[in-house]
């Protein structure tokens, strides 16, 4: 079966190193005047980047069995 463990891990660190600079980058065409409206960009932003990185990463285990 699909070590769901790993996939935590790896969903976790690669949402990180991938979701961070993608925030960044995208938050530089959005006008954020409050910390409200940057925190709430940044969840938004980063929870589609966790789903795909998620399901990306469980395809992969998936097919590496």
């Amino acid at each position: 079966g699909v070590d769901y463990g790993w996939v935590m891990q790896v969903t976790f660190v690669v949402t990180i190193l991938v979701g961070a600079p993608v925030v960044a980058g995208l938050s530089l065409t959005t006008s954020l005047p409050t910390w409200g409206e940057r925190a709430a960009f940044a969840i938004r932003v980063g929870a589609v980047v966790w789903f795909v990185t998620a399901f990306g990463v469980y395809l992969y285990a998936r097919r590496q069995i």
